[in-house]
């Protein structure tokens, strides 16, 4: 009983039936005690196919497990098998092809900004992440600069590897260092070879020593054999030379010769096996395709690359006779060949391809005399009539002018539709006939616009335009007659422009204002000038007309074409008649390319059309005064008067140019006008300032007291009262003065400093530092203000007190060329280099600062740099007069006087206002009328 329930109960002979029984399906051996080991092929045996799906669905019925529905979990939106038993029909398939469109096109909006996502981030990913090919490819590159000696360098990778590296060092020192049994004789000879000897044995004194006898006796000096031969060969060579020199001789030139040989260019085996590789290829290629003349061609080429001349003539022979119609083989093979030989084969090419203009011209290029080369272009011209290129060369040939005609005309006759043949006609024609042939191209090209602008060219320097003058003419007979001319090609050009029009050439206004910049520069100005007038309104809107004229004028000004910027001027001034600053523009622009009168004439015209235009009359009154005519000066200022009764700008003119003409009576009486008139500050200003010159301080005072009581806020008339009572030296009175102008006028740097340079020269420069606080407070960030605070502490003599407001000064304006132009020579001469740098990178455009820099190059006495320096301080601003009294101080010290006088004469065409010297120096009452070379000198020597 004890055995019920274990294995010992079931008999025997049923005990192990279930060892013949088949395993289920799904049965796994240990898996119910928790045994997972791996199971290899051999353990599962050949592969089988697994229970069907009715099998498994019985199995689970058997055991009452769920059948799951492979419905149930379906997708409601999803309606693959909704209709899978209906007809797949036309509108279905139409409807699909709808949809995949619509698809498509959706997935096309966002392809671009997708595909730009996964770029980013596959870019950010190689950057984060770079694989080790990307890592090595610039080491990978570099390796093809590498050559033999160093790959032969690389060491072995054996010998830096781990344990086996000392094993493998000593194994290679033992190789290095092994040792061989010297033979006896080596060492004996060794020894000997030094050793001085006292005695000659038997044979040597029987023979003379080591002296070899000859057969009769004689000795052989071989020195002297080679010193001969040497002494030889020299003769020869220079024999040869002069030979060669005279073309007497038909040997090497032994300079020439050693020059060949050293531009040989050895090549390496890389390239000697790729020019192998390429003559198997280019053979293959004309092997199977022997037609082909591009093969042949290069073929012959890599022979001539190899230095194989020989080979590349055959081949180049060989491909003539495959490719007899190919102008190319036969023109490849005559360069391959000597000239007499390439006579023969073009002899035979034009044989094969007689409508070739390249083998003609190159046949007629062998030929040496001129003779020759006509009779080769003239039988190739009964060949190819048509070409335009062989008449010319035809034609160039020919020395007579006369023979030159004649043939062009026949060009003309066969090839009626080339402009370039025309136009050389009609250049060898005279005048009458060139007129006539023009007119035989405008009907035979109507198309052309280059016919039409010789025409105007023609009509421009027609003898028959300048037959009509006349030795007793005037300058205005001229200038009429140059108009007539003029309005002719003026009325040509327009009728062409129309005529082109008709015949549907339509060329932009850039490419006729490029034909008009070419007719300039080929010395036909009136004809550049029509160009300009009949196209210039081409392609622009009426709104913009203004502007792009006058960009066309500027750009045409900037590329020095002068007629051509005139003409657009011409055009403004027709059409914007009441534009003030076009009528100023065209005087500026004739004022710097023109002449005086045509300045004059245009301010003239420009005040009729524009007479409330006060710029435009004290631009006419200044020309008519710098020429010297100050009546018709001071006639514009009359006649501008009636037009403008209260102008202010027209009083000042009129007082300027009577007091410059030392009438004071006169420039009093218009000034007293003036204010009583327009009454202005600056009118009242310069009352008070004339009453200054003229010695009058006390009418001068009494105009400032009026002025002020009307004019508080003007900083100048405060100024000017200052000025008079300091110097009368009433000091009380001009700070007072100046206490009543920097209170009314808080804002007035001039004022501040005038005042506190009062304090210091009157011995209070306690005061004078708490004025410019006070001046620093009202204006913040101003460097003036700082500068003149550092000037009073190093004119104190307080050099680090200046240093530490110069810092202060640099840290509230940083960016001042004023201050760093100070800081630089502030600095030990050692240091100032270094602070130079650091001014041009922060104020490098200011002439102060180039200025500054320049005469530390003086200082070094490096002259020219000095020189090219004080020239970019003027290229930077050539109205800053100080750089000019620095340039002229220079010149004085270390140029001629051929400089002096260029850099006095530049001045004068520059006329500088501005610099703090050049302002005190020009506003010093005792250099009043001083012309712009006589203060320049005067700054120059106030400059320190």
């Amino acid at each position: 009983m004890a055995h019920i329930g274990s294995v010992k109960h079931i008999p025997r002979e049923t005990r192990y039936n279930f060892l013949q029984m088949a395993a289920p399906a799904s049965y796994v051996a240990g898996l119910g005690r928790g045994a997972s080991g791996f199971t290899t092929r051999s353990d599962i045996g050949p592969a089988r196919e697994g229970p069907s799906a009715e099998t498994v669905a019985d199995a689970q019925a058997k055991r009452g497990e769920e059948v799951i529905d492979p419905e149930r979990f379906q997708d409601p939106d999803d309606e693959r098998n909704l209709f899978a038993g209906t007809v797949y029909e036309a509108d279905d398939e139409e409807a699909d092809r709808i949809w995949d469109s619509v698809e498509e096109r959706m997935d096309a909006r966002r392809r671009a900004r997708r595909e730009a996502n996964e770029a980013e981030i596959a870019a950010k990913e190689r950057a984060n992440n770079p694989k080790l090919q990307t890592q090595f490819a610039d080491l990978k590159r570099s390796l093809s600069s590498l050559d033999d000696s160093d790959w032969m360098s690389i060491p072995e990778a054996g010998n830096l590897t781990g344990k086996r590296r000392k094993h493998n060092l000593r194994l290679e020192e033992n190789q290095n260092g092994r040792t061989y049994a010297v033979s006896d004789t080596v060492i004996a000879d060794a020894a000997g070879r030094n050793a001085m000897l006292g005695e000659l044995d038997s044979k040597q004194q029987e023979l003379g020593g080591f002296d070899t006898p000859a057969a009769d006796g004689t000795l052989t000096d071989f020195v002297s054999i080679g010193n001969a031969r040497d002494k030889v060969l020299s003769l020869r060579l220079d024999q040869a030379s002069k030979d060669a020199a005279n073309g007497s001789s038909t040997s090497v030139d032994p300079r020439g010769y050693m020059t060949a040989l050293n531009s040989q260019v050895l090549q390496s085996d890389a390239q000697i096996g790729d020019i192998k590789q390429a003559r198997q290829l280019l053979q293959n290629l004309i092997s199977s395709n022997p037609k082909h003349a591009p093969g042949w061609i290069a073929a012959a080429s890599l022979e001539v690359h190899a230095k194989k001349m020989v080979q590349a003539r055959k081949i180049i022979a060989e491909g003539c006779e495959k490719c007899p119609k190919s102008e190319d083989v036969w023109f490849h093979a005559a360069e391959l060949n000597t000239p007499e030989n390439a006579k023969v084969i073009l002899g035979r090419a034009v044989q094969q391809v007689p409508q070739s203009v390249k083998i003609w011209l190159k046949a007629a290029s062998l030929e040496s005399d001129v003779p020759a080369k006509k009779r080769v272009l003239r039988k190739a011209l009964e060949f190819v009539p048509n070409s335009v290129r062989l008449w010319k060369e035809t034609v160039n040939l020919e020395d007579d002018p006369e023979d030159a005609r004649i043939l062009l005309t026949r060009a003309v006759e066969v090839i009626p539709t080339s402009v370039e043949l025309w136009l050389t006609l009609a250049r060898l024609e005279t005048p009458e006939n060139a007129r006539k042939v023009l007119n035989s191209a405008r009907h035979k090209i109507p198309t052309s616009h280059e016919i039409w602008i010789a025409a105007g060219r023609l009509a421009e320097q027609s003898p028959t335009a300048v037959s009509e003058v006349k030795l007793e003419e005037d300058a205005e007979q001229i200038a009429e007659r140059r108009r007539k001319l003029a309005a002719q090609v003026d009325k040509l050009l327009a009728g062409a422009v129309a005529s082109l029009r008709k015949n549907q050439v339509i060329l932009s206004r850039e490419q006729w204002l490029q034909e008009a910049e070419k007719c300039e520069e080929d010395g036909s100005p009136l004809t550049a000038q029509a160009i300009v007038k009949a196209t210039i309104h081409l392609d622009v809107e009426e709104e913009d007309r203004k502007t792009v004229w006058l960009e066309d004028a500027e750009r045409a000004e900037r590329g020095g074409f002068f007629e051509v910027a005139r003409a657009c001027f011409v055009v403004l001034l027709e059409t914007f008649a009441t534009s003030p600053s076009v009528w100023r523009k065209a005087a500026e622009f004739e004022k710097a390319h023109g002449t005086p009168q045509a300045v004059q004439d245009i301010l003239a015209k420009g005040v009729e059309h524009c007479p409330h235009a006060e710029v435009l009359w004290l631009m006419a009154a200044k020309e008519k005064w710098v020429g010297g005519d100050v009546p018709g000066a001071q006639a514009i200022l009359a006649e501008a008067f009636k037009q403008n009764e209260d102008s202010e700008s027209i009083f000042l003119a009129a007082a300027k140019i009577a007091s410059e003409t030392n009438e004071m009576e006169a420039a009093q009486q218009i000034l007293l006008k003036a204010r009583a008139q327009a009454g202005t500050e600056r009118i009242w200003m310069k009352s008070a300032v004339l009453e200054r010159q003229l010695g009058l301080l006390d009418e001068a005072l009494k105009t400032l007291e009026q002025a002020i009581a009307k004019f508080p806020s003007f900083d100048k008339l405060h100024m000017i009262r200052g000025q008079i009572y300091e110097s009368r030296n009433e000091v009380p009175q001009a700070r007072q003065a100046y206490a009543q102008g920097c209170k009314a006028c808080s804002k007035s740097i001039p004022l501040w400093i005038l005042s506190a340079r009062l304090e210091e020269k009157a011995g209070v420069t306690i005061k004078a530092r708490s004025l410019l606080e006070r001046a620093r407070l009202y204006n913040p960030k101003h460097d003036e203000l700082w500068a003149e605070s550092i000037k009073i502490e190093e004119r104190a003599g307080g050099m680090q007190q200046a240093k530490s407001l110069l810092a202060r000064a640099m840290q509230e304006c940083p960016a001042s060329p004023l201050l760093w132009s100070m800081a630089i020579f502030m600095e030990q001469p050692q240091q100032r280099k270094g602070r130079s740098v650091d001014a041009l990178k922060k104020a490098g455009e200011h002439p102060a600062v180039i200025v500054a820099v320049a005469r530390l190059f003086w200082g070094e006495r490096k002259i020219e740099k000095t020189r090219q320096w004080m020239q970019n301080t003027i290229t930077a601003d050539a109205d800053y007069g100080d750089a000019w009294g620095w340039w002229l101080k220079f010149e004085r010290q270390h140029g001629e006087q051929e400089r002096q006088e260029a850099v006095i004469a530049k001045c004068e065409a520059a006329a500088p206002h501005h610099g703090p010297v050049w302002q005190a120096v020009a506003k010093d009452l005792g250099n009043g009328g001083l012309s712009t070379r006589d203060i320049l000198g005067l700054v120059a020597n106030r400059l320190e």
